[in-house]
């Protein structure tokens, strides 16, 4: 048996050429859901993610780690074009 392969969408991603390079982002927002892989690579909880971006919804986040995960070797190297760990510890600020 062969499934049709169809679409998938993301409820609050979308992407725009002029906001963030054309990079998925929740919608409203300018986080790119290669902000939130990159938190999720840290070892940020989904929780630890939502307390960090309090602006957020859960929804919203959950939605950004499926496309990552749906889409994780396209980021990943994406990411890895532009990774410095560095800067992504500085985005998180410590309770």
């Amino acid at each position: 048996m062969t499934f049709a392969a169809r679409k998938i969408k993301y409820p609050y991603i979308v992407s725009r050429p002029g906001i963030a390079g054309g990079r998925p982002v929740i919608e409203g927002t300018r986080i790119t859901v290669n902000s939130i892989a990159g938190y999720y690579q840290l070892g940020m909880s989904t929780d630890d993610i939502i307390d960090s971006l309090r602006h957020l919804t859960p929804s919203q986040v959950h939605s950004a780690l499926a496309y990552y995960f749906d889409h994780q070797e396209e980021i990943d190297s994406d990411l890895g074009d532009a990774a410095d760990i560095e800067h992504w510890k500085k985005q998180v600020q410590p309770h």
